[in-house]
């Protein structure tokens, strides 16, 4: 079983503006570059064989500052881009809630009831998240994943095997920060991550 480092990229103006970024691409403001530089220090102590990163910035750009300080390589996966938010992504946090205020509270309280228009639902993202990691998670060693949230959260609650309700309450917004996980070793007959029996209770439904 492998060591999971799961490394949130540092801020982006978006971040600090409370915007929904989304899949959109934007570089690392000021604050994000000292985070990063934090982040080089705190895990100058963890053992990292190999590091993973979500094809979205800021991600990349943290994963590419990691793997040169560290002289390990760094793998971009297609397949953790995160969440499209569609047209809301640009948008204030405060703007969709008052513009669409029962939409905005129903995608708080249960997301994966929610698909913003032109983006993708909870369910579907998860969904993806799960099969992305099938490949990677078969690798020995230490491994990292660079990813901001709400993928992060999603990536979090996939390995550990936890349920969708776990994930959508994760988004913690730590740019800059990192955790260890520890993998779920429950596993469907085809190979598909499932609930372990001890959080089986827990699953909405």
């Amino acid at each position: 079983m492998p060591q999971i480092v799961l490394i949130r990229p540092g801020s982006t103006a978006f971040d600090e503006q409370q915007r929904l970024q989304g899949t959109l691409d934007l570089p690392l403001s000021s604050q994000g570059e000292e985070q990063v530089a934090r982040l080089l220090n705190d895990l100058s102590q963890i053992e990292i064989d190999l590091i993973y990163t979500s094809p979205c910035e800021p991600a990349r750009t943290t994963a590419g500052r990691i793997g040169a300080a560290r002289g390990v390589p760094v793998k971009e996966i297609e397949g953790l881009f995160n969440i499209n938010l569609g047209l809301w992504q640009g948008l204030q946090l405060d703007e969709l809630r008052r513009k669409h205020p029962k939409v905005f509270k129903q995608w708080q309280e249960s997301p994966e009831a929610i698909c913003p228009p032109g983006g993708e639902t909870f369910f579907e993202a998860i969904d993806r998240v799960r099969k992305t990691l099938e490949k990677p998670l078969k690798k020995k060693g230490h491994l990292a994943f660079v990813a901001g949230d709400p993928l992060a959260a999603i990536i979090s609650s996939v390995i550990r095997g936890l349920p969708l309700d776990a994930a959508s309450r994760a988004c913690t917004g730590g740019c800059g920060s990192w955790e260890l996980l520890t993998e779920n070793t429950y596993k469907s007959l085809t190979g598909e991550f499932i609930v372990p029996p001890e959080l089986a209770a827990s699953r909405p439904g």
